[in-house]
C-alpha cells in the first residue's frame, strides 16, 4: 500500500497548492490513499465544511486535526456525520467526533501531545486502548498515526512507543518539516514533522510581520496566513506490506508552487 501523508494546510495558499497537486501525484505514484492535516485551512485558524469540502475535492481520502479543530464552530455538526474527519482521539469522552477511522484496509488514527500543549487524556495510553479494540477485532493491518505535538522529545518518543504496533507515526503541528524520516526497528515509519502546505515567506505560515510583532511587543496580534510568494508542499510517502502491516519504504516528498 503506497500513502501520501501530507503536513499541516494553511489557508487558502495551502488548499489551492493541494488542489494543485494532489489529483497529479495520485496518479503519478499510484496511491492507495492520500492523508492531510486540516486544522488550518480556514484562513490559518480551524477548518469550516467548505474548506474540508476543498481537500475531500481534491482527491484527500481521511482529514486529521489536533488543537485547532474547534476555532470555527460550524465545523462542530459536520464531525458527527460521515465526512472522513478526524480530531484527537484523546479528547474526553463525550467530546463531538471521532479519532480514527477505518477507510478500506487501513486504519487512520488522530492524536495529540501534552508537552507544551492541552493537558489531555494521554496519548500513550489512548493508543494503547485503540490498538487493543484492533486486536480484538477485524481491523486491517495497515494502522496510521498523525500525531499533533509540539515537542520533538513526545513525538519521538510516541513512535518508539508504538514500533511494531503501527505501520507509521507522523508528527504535525510546527509546520517545519523534519529531516529524520526512518523505519524503526520493528518496522514502524517515522517522521517527527511533516511540515506544512502554506507559504514559503512566512513565519510558520503567518506574516513574518505579525509573528515580529508578537515577539518583540509581548502582546496579542492576530495572526494572517502570508499571500506572497511561493507555497511549500511538505510530505512523505510510505509503502506498507498489507499483509503485516510493516512499512517496507518511507521518504520525504516536498515541492514548490510559484
Amino acid at each position: 500500500m503506497r500513502i501520501l501523508m501530507i503536513g499541516d494546510v494553511i489557508g487558502h495558499p495551502g488548499r489551492n497548492a493541494i488542489a494543485s497537486l494532489v489529483p497529479g501525484l495520485r496518479s503519478e505514484l499510484q496511491l492507495d490513499m492520500v492523508i492531510a492535516n486540516g486544522e488550518n485551512t480556514a484562513g490559518g485558524f480551524g477548518i469550516t465544511p467548505d474548506t474540508a469540502r476543498e481537500l475531500m475535492d481534491s482527491d484527500v481520502d481521511v482529514i486529521t486535526s489536533g488543537n485547532h479543530i474547534w476555532k470555527q464552530k460550524e465545523i462542530i455538526p459536520f464531525i458527527n456525520e460521515e465526512w472522513p474527519l478526524l480530531r484527537p482521539a484523546n479528547y474526553p469522552s463525550g467530546v463531538p467526533g471521532r479519532g480514527y477511522i477505518r477507510l478500506g484496509e487501513a486504519v487512520v488514527i488522530s492524536l495529540m501531545g501534552r508537552v507544551f500543549m492541552a493537558p489531555i487524556d494521554c496519548p500513550f495510553k489512548t493508543a494503547d486502548a485503540l490498538l487493543e479494540e484492533a486486536r480484538q477485532s477485524t481491523m486491517p493491518k495497515v494502522i496510521i498515526v498523525d500525531f499533533h505535538a509540539e515537542a520533538t522529545s513526545e513525538k519521538q518518543g510516541l513512535g518508539w512507543y508504538l514500533d511494531g504496533r503501527v505501520s507509521l507515526v507522523a508528527g504535525t503541528h510546527t509546520h517545519v518539516a523534519t529531516a529524520d524520516a526512518r523505519i524503526l526497528p520493528n518496522g514502524t515509519a517515522f517522521v517527527s514533522d511533516l511540515g506544512m502546505v502554506g507559504p514559503v515567506n512566512s513565519v510558520i505560515g503567518a506574516e513574518p510581520q505579525d509573528a515580529l510583532d508578537r515577539f518583540l511587543t509581548q502582546t496579542p496580534k492576530r495572526l494572517t496566513v502570508a499571500t506572497a510568494g511561493p507555497t511549500q508542499f511538505n510530505s512523505v510517502l510510505v509503502e506498507v506490506d498489507e499483509t503485516t502491516g510493516a512499512a517496507t519504504g518511507i521518504e520525504r516528498l516536498d515541492r514548490e508552487l510559484n
